[in-house]
C-alpha cells in the first residue's frame, strides 16, 4: 500500500474515534480534565525559576559572576523587570 493511503486510513479511524468518545457528556469531561492536566504538566511555574540566583551573582555562582565581571547585566536586568 502506499504510504499516503495507509496516513489517509490511520487520520480517518482517528477522527471516527474521536468522535465516537466526544459524542458522550463524561466521556468528553474526562478526556478535558486529562487534556488540561497534561497541558499544565508542560507549562512553566514562576515559583520553579531561580530568580534569587539572577538577583545576586556573586552567591554561589562564579560562572554568573565572571560574565557580570565582563560586562553581562542580562541576569540582573531580568531579576529587577520580574520583582517589579
Amino acid at each position: 500500500m502506499r504510504k499516503r493511503s495507509v496516513i489517509g486510513m490511520l487520520g480517518a479511524t482517528g477522527i471516527a474515534t474521536l468522535s465516537f468518545v466526544l459524542m458522550d457528556k463524561s466521556k468528553r469531561e474526562r478526556m478535558m480534565n486529562k487534556w488540561n492536566e497534561w497541558r499544565n504538566t508542560f507549562q512553566t511555574n514562576q515559583s520553579n525559576l531561580p530568580l534569587e540566583a539572577a538577583g545576586d551573582p556573586g552567591k554561589d555562582n562564579l560562572e554568573n559572576t565572571d560574565m557580570v565581571a565582563e560586562g553581562s547585566q542580562f541576569g540582573v536586568n531580568y531579576y529587577n523587570k520580574i520583582r517589579k
